[in-house]
Formats: C-alpha cells, sequence, structure tokens
C-alpha cells in the first residue's frame, strides 16, 4: 500500500537558537518518509548560514522572510507553498524548538489514517531531559453558550489532559485519545481540511492560535485526536519543569537559555501588543464574552517575557533566592521598553510597506 505523503513545515516559536538541534533531531529520528519546508523569519547569520547549507543537503525548501513575522502568519507562508507546490496529503506544522523521538511522524500518519482524523497531535513534552514531563496530550475545548437574566454569553470552557505529569506515573494512559484540541509545537493536519477552513487565522498573532485553529476544524466537521504513542518535547532549554535540572542551574547561576541574538524577535513575539490583539480577535471572532478566561489572561500580558527573561535574572541576581520585590521592579522596567520594542518593530515594518508600494 502506498505510504501518504507529508510536508513538515517548519516554523518559528519565539527564538533561533535551538534551530540546529531540533533539525537535526527530525532528519536522525525521523523513518517515515517527508519533504520539508523551512521558514525561516530573520534569523540571526549564523543560523541562515546553517540553514543554506542543511537545505542544500537534504534538498529542502528554505523560504526567507524580509521582516519578522507571527507563527501563525509562517505557517501560512510554508502551508501556501504545500499547497500550490506538492501533492502532500498531509502537512505537519511543527516549531524550530522541538525534538522528537524515532517513531513520531509514523504513529500520527498511521492515527490520522485509521481514524480519519482532520488534526493529529503527539504527546508533546517539556523541559530537559526531553520526553518525560507532559505539556500536552489533548484536552477539551469548546464554546458554551449560556442564557441568564435574559441575557445570552457564548464562553470558552477548557481544560488539559495530563499536563504537568511524568509520563512514567501514566503510562496507562498513553494511548490514542479523540479531543477538541491539540497544540501548534507539533501537528498534523490532513490537507483536504483546508478547502473548508482556509488558510490559519493571521490576526491570531501570538496566543490561543491552536484553539481558534480547532474551532474551525470542528466547525467544518473535522475530527481532533492526540497520538499519545508519538512523542516530541517543546522547551527543552527551559528548566522550570524539572526540579533537578533547576536546582543544578541555581548552582551555575546561569542567565537566560537564550542567546541575545534571540531577543529582538522574542520581544516582538511575546509583546503585549501580540497578546492583547489575539485575544481580542479570538473573542471578536467567536463572539465570546469578557469573561474570566480572557480577564485572566489579559492580566497575564508579558508573563513569557517574566518567565523567561526577568524571573532567570532576579534569580541571578539574588544567587538563587528570588524576590518577588526586585521581580515587581524588573516588570514595571521591561513592560515600557518592550512597548518601545514593540512599536520601533512597527514603524520599521510600515516604512518598509510603503517603500514597496512607490
Amino acid at each position: 500500500m502506498k505510504q501518504p505523503k507529508v510536508t513538515l513545515v517548519v516554523g518559528p516559536r519565539e527564538r533561533f537558537s535551538y534551530t540546529q538541534t531540533s533539525l537535526e533531531s527530525i532528519y536522525t529520528n525521523t523513518e517515515y518518509p517527508f519533504d520539508l519546508v523551512f521558514v525561516n523569519v530573520c534569523s540571526p547569520e549564523s543560523v541562515r548560514t546553517y540553514l543554506q547549507t542543511k537545505s542544500q543537503e537534504q534538498l529542502f525548501t528554505l523560504i526567507p522572510t524580509d521582516h519578522y513575522i507571527s507563527p501563525n502568519q509562517a505557517r501560512n507562508v510554508g502551508l501556501r507553498y504545500v499547497l500550490d507546490h506538492t501533492d502532500s496529503q498531509y502537512v505537519v506544522f511543527i516549531e524550530n524548538d522541538v525534538i522528537v523521538k524515532r517513531g513520531w511522524l509514523t504513529q500520527l500518519v498511521n492515527c490520522a489514517e485509521e481514524t480519519n482524523a482532520a488534526v493529529v497531535g503527539p504527546l508533546t513534552c517539556i523541559g530537559n531531559p526531553a520526553h518525560q514531563v507532559i505539556h500536552n496530550a489533548g484536552g477539551k475545548s469548546y464554546i458554551k453558550t449560556e442564557v441568564k437574566n435574559g441575557q445570552t454569553r457564548r464562553r470558552i470552557k477548557q481544560s488539559a489532559y495530563l499536563t504537568g505529569r511524568a509520563i512514567a506515573d501514566v503510562s496507562d494512559q498513553l494511548h490514542r485519545t479523540q479531543c477538541d484540541y491539540v497544540e501548534f509545537h507539533c501537528m498534523l493536519v490532513r490537507r483536504d481540511i483546508f478547502a473548508k477552513t482556509g488558510l490559519l487565522d493571521e490576526g491570531m498573532l501570538a496566543t490561543r492560535e491552536h484553539i481558534d485553529f480547532c474551532f474551525m476544524v470542528v466547525q467544518a466537521g473535522g475530527s481532533i485526536y492526540s497520538e499519545r504513542s508519538a512523542i516530541v518535547t517543546t522547551d527543552t532549554l527551559g528548566l522550570a519543569s524539572n526540579k533537578a535540572g533547576l536546582m543544578a542551574w541555581f548552582g551555575q547561576l546561569k542567565l537566560p537559555d537564550f542567546k541575545w541574538s534571540d531577543l529582538p524577535y522574542f520581544m516582538v513575539r511575546w509583546s503585549d501588543a501580540w497578546d492583547r490583539a489575539s485575544l481580542d480577535h479570538l473573542r471578536q471572532k467567536w463572539d465570546l464574552a469578557e469573561d474570566q478566561y480572557f480577564t485572566k489572561r489579559y492580566a497575564g500580558l508579558g508573563s513569557r517575557r517574566h518567565e523567561l527573561f526577568i524571573q532567570p535574572i532576579v534569580r541571578f541576581l539574588t544567587f538563587g533566592k528570588g524576590s518577588p520585590w526586585l521581580e515587581k521592579q524588573l516588570i514595571a522596567i521591561e513592560r515600557p521598553l518592550n512597548h518601545f520594542w514593540f512599536n520601533r518593530y512597527a514603524h520599521r515594518l510600515r516604512k518598509a510597506r510603503i517603500s514597496k508600494t512607490v
């Protein structure tokens, strides 16, 4: 029986410094045949050089962008190429900091073929060592319509399966499961579903884009599965999910686990502006009430920057002890700097677009 064709679309998550490790993991640990499209969003020169060399060696398609774009915009760049230039039955969106465990792609394709699923996600782990602590194993996510005092409200109800659990502790639950959503860290999508959903929504700039797309898939009549025998890991440079690693980090007093050349994109990618715009767009698109689901996320704008940038600096300055007061002060300083950084990016982008039209 002929194997379905698969094209991987690799795009940015939040940094570039793990690109080589991630890509080498894919080529080393994937036995299922695949094509690959890499959308390179203005990475540093050393990463660009590596990608150019690797693309010639492995004969994959390398598509550069001339300015920073969001993950969904990058996914659409790759998706358009797949739809226009290939006959692949499946597209796999995978972010540039993910490493994979052998057998991952075979299991994803098998699940889609056996269930006729439109979307399949792997068991996504987090942290270092890899493939040990679960980040996402699918979850429930749906819109509930409530009527109270004559007023109708539409609200998101969402819960994740097995998040934070060690794989070793839930081995009896690592089976294929139908669910409402999986995440874009790694997601296999049946090509045909895009005829019904269209491209990914580029109004979803920074957050909840997986929830939005899975709503679109379900609305189009597609099903979603978590294939827990397929395992990948994201955020392998982060140590917060691994106590032993965290203590070792305290002992070494490291600064944040990304290179300074990652910071310009990281600051735009997790800017308050993109986060807020994404939440506003999701709420308006699906006619959702601004309830606790949203107020909690609005209050948490910048949390990823605080987690990966501010908190490590605080621990460094306090010799691993931490200081809520110092953290609060640094957040107060960092937030206007983030706004300034984003506004400078937006201004440069506007100038570049104007110059193209002249």
